[in-house]
């Protein structure tokens, strides 16, 4: 019988045989096979069923990476101990002033590394881990199997070309259509087609795209000026979704208004050119409040179209069309749902308001009234009331408002109430905090593309991939100044409110000048031209009279002195405020 102290050093030298056999075959140091790694082939499957954790990742490399490492470590060990027995102080020196340049360049190499990583790490964080906990049990794998293993998501999954791989374990005691779910709803995937190829060591699942949307839509493309023409005048077309369906919005009946989400270049004014010029070759009315002054540069001089790019004039225009709204109200009262319904038309015409800028407008209406209120009125501005009261007062009264914002907050629009108003919200570059905010019920968010002229448009508590039809500034006021209001003169906003019905006769654009019932306000006296360049200051008379005839958007005359037109001063003053400008 050996001694106690023999035994012990015999297990000693046992032990430490088997480490050295680990260690040059590239196995965890400790014997437990964790992963189904070999030396040549890296891991997929966590082995291990009673594992109390994740798995280190270096368990999923194939041997030979493991054992590249420990000899180049082990080197490093070797070499700087045999140095520091020759060289001492070379090596303690090195030590001294290379340790800290070492520290801060590990440092600035991890920060950098940290931001290359960001949009993998996050779609790590959001969909590869959620979807691995969804399917490792219907799928039998471990759930502490690392997901980045098996699961292999694109960043990019929601591209049209984009591909997923998920590699199958061997057994394929799985159920096909659990798995094929689960994917298409931690995803949020909307169209999608699944291959399966289970022969072989190397069954996995490809999934792709399917039906998807066109890859792009103009209005030249076969078919796309017929539909466009096929339209009802309540619904314009916003585009084509999967399979080619067309996808648009009824404004009698789904939403009166819509709410255009997006970031800087994400293409909200061509989603409002689109739709705003369908609205005017059915012979609605528009009204444009372009606080930015150049979104809507294709719709100057189109025949009913107010553009108001001062914030003076956006101010005024929002409350006449709130005093409007209420006009229209009581008309509706007198006329009865029976009549409405059957001439819904005799409240008004359709005038749509397209409101650019919101987060950006909103303020500066809020600075301007504090500029020009008196102590005696309110201090909330009277426009700001009177876009909330356009927002609630439904179909009948048809003023619809198209609204763009950045970051529609609650603070944004004057309150959560007012955001509720949008039944239909457009959403293109969104952010995971904007899609919460304000389509909650959808659930997951779909990722979004980057994809030119891709939205997702939210309809009734769906959400629908669509491919925006997108036309030119040409092709949208050729458009617009085609269909029943190519015949009509442009139009001012005192004029667009008492615009008769359709069917009626239209009074005479020009009429001869009445006696002079009393004072006027200033804005309302009819001058001429000569006598308006005094009023103006800034404009000859050269200029007026140029304008007069070259600028589509120069004020119509209101009235005559024998053969000299006359014209209000506040709509000179106007046009003069928001007049084309060289570059200085």
């Amino acid at each position: 019988m050996s001694p106690p102290s023999s035994r012990g050093l015999d297990e000693a030298v046992d032990n430490l045989a088997e480490v050295a056999v680990r260690f040059f075959a590239g196995q965890d140091l400790d014997g437990v096979r964790r992963t189904d790694a070999t030396f040549w082939q890296p891991g997929r499957r966590v082995v291990v069923r009673d594992a109390d954790g994740p798995v280190r990742r270096a368990s999923y490399r194939a041997g030979w990476r493991r054992l590249t490492v420990r000899m180049a470590a082990l080197a490093a060990a070797i070499g700087g101990a045999y140095g520091y027995l020759l060289h001492p102080d070379a090596i303690t020196q090195a030590l001294t002033y290379g340790a800290p340049m070492a520290a801060l360049a590990t440092a600035a190499c991890g920060a950098t590394y940290r931001i290359k990583s960001r949009e993998r790490r996050e779609l790590l964080q959001e969909w590869v881990e959620p979807l691995h906990q969804a399917i490792a049990g219907p799928l039998q794998i471990s759930e502490h199997t690392d997901p980045r293993t098996y699961l292999h998501v694109p960043a990019d999954f929601a591209d049209d070309d984009a591909e997923i791989r998920v590699d199958l374990p061997l057994h394929l005691r799985f159920n096909r259509e659990t798995v094929a779910e689960l994917v298409m709803q931690k995803l949020a995937l909307q169209n999608a087609s699944f291959s399966w190829r289970v022969a072989g060591r190397d069954p996995h699942l490809i999934v792709k795209k399917k039906d998807r949307p066109p890859t792009s839509l103009g209005l030249n493309d076969p078919g796309v000026r017929e539909l466009l023409a096929s339209m009802p005048e309540s619904a314009p077309l916003i585009g084509l979704g999967a399979g080619k369906r067309k996808v648009s919005v009824d404004l009698d009946h789904d939403s009166p208004h819509v709410l255009i989400s997006a970031g800087t270049g994400g293409g909200k004014s061509t989603i409002l050119r689109t739709i705003a010029c369908q609205f005017l070759h059915n012979g609605a009315q528009a009204h444009i409040l372009d606080f930015k002054r150049i979104s809507h540069t294709w719709a100057r001089g189109v025949p009913r179209v107010n553009y108001c790019r001062d914030i003076a004039e956006i101010h005024d225009a929002l409350i006449e069309l709130g005093a409007e709204g209420h006009r229209r109200i009581r008309l509706a009262e007198q006329l009865g749902d029976d009549v409405l319904a059957a001439k819904p038309d005799r409240v008004g015409p359709r005038t749509v308001i397209l409101l650019e800028e919101i987060n950006a407008t909103m303020s500066q209406l809020r600075r301007y009234w504090e500029k020009v209120r008196s102590s005696d009125d309110p201090k909330t501005s009277p426009a700001i009331d009177a876009l909330a009261e356009i927002l609630f007062m439904g179909r009948q009264v048809r003023l619809h408002v198209l609204l763009v914002a950045q970051s529609a907050t609650a603070r944004a629009l004057g309150g959560p109430e007012m955001r509720e108003n949008f039944s239909t919200r457009i959403l293109v570059r969104y952010t995971l905090n904007a899609w919460k905010m304000l389509v909650p019920e959808v659930h997951p968010a779909p990722k979004p593309t980057r994809h030119p002229g891709r939205v997702q448009v939210v309809l009734g508590g769906a959400a629908r991939e669509t491919q925006v039809l997108h036309l030119s500034e040409a092709e949208a006021r050729a458009w617009a100044m085609a269909g029943s209001s190519g015949n009509m003169q442009p139009i001012t906003l005192r004029e667009a409110a008492t615009e008769p019905n359709p069917g009626e006769q239209h009074p005479p654009r020009v009429r001869e000048a009445e006696p002079d019932k009393g004072p006027q306000r200033p804005e309302d006296a009819l001058v001429a031209l000569r006598e308006a360049q005094r009023d103006l200051g800034v404009v000859s008379l050269a200029a007026l009279r140029w304008a007069r005839a070259n600028d589509a958007e120069f004020p119509t005359p209101d009235g005559k002195r024998g053969t000299e037109l006359l014209y209000r001063v506040g709509d000179l003053q106007r046009w003069a405020r928001n007049r084309p400008r060289a570059a200085s």
